[in-house]
């Protein structure tokens, strides 16, 4: 009895660079469709970032007008209660000149407490010192 002669296993399947070139291929088209999902996404979230910022900046402006009648309207209800207009207006000028004032002080407290990212340099002079020790050796 003759047996048949075994067909060698490459003759079905792919070779082993024909495997990687392939899973090169897939694993780039996946990479590639990810960015394209990715940029996608952050572009709406970019569009919707920059529309809510808008709409604050547009109540921002509005608040600061309602703020300018506000302060107007406390004027004239200082003269309207028999001070002169003039003084009424100087009254609220002089006030909000006071809150500027502190809301400057407040700031000025605020960035002298500002320092150096003193662990930052820390940490890096010792890395610096390391690698200059490890190179050495």
């Amino acid at each position: 009895m003759s047996q048949p002669i075994p067909s060698s296993p490459t003759s079905h399947e792919p070779s082993l660079g024909a495997l990687v070139a392939s899973a090169t291929k897939d694993l780039s088209a996946l990479v590639r469709s990810e960015i394209e999902l990715a940029k996608h996404e952050v572009k709406d979230e970019v569009k919707h970032g920059v529309l809510g910022s808008a709409m604050f900046i547009v109540a921002g402006f509005f608040a600061f007008l309602a703020l300018i009648l506000l302060l107007i309207a406390a004027a004239y209800g200082l003269a309207s209660l028999g001070l002169a207009p003039g003084w009424a207006f100087l009254i609220v000028a002089g006030v909000l000149l006071l809150v500027a004032g502190a809301v400057v002080f407040i700031g000025i407290r605020q960035l002298k407490k500002i320092s150096v990212p003193e662990a930052t340099i820390r940490t890096t002079k010792d890395s610096v010192a390391t690698l200059k020790g490890s190179a050495l050796h």
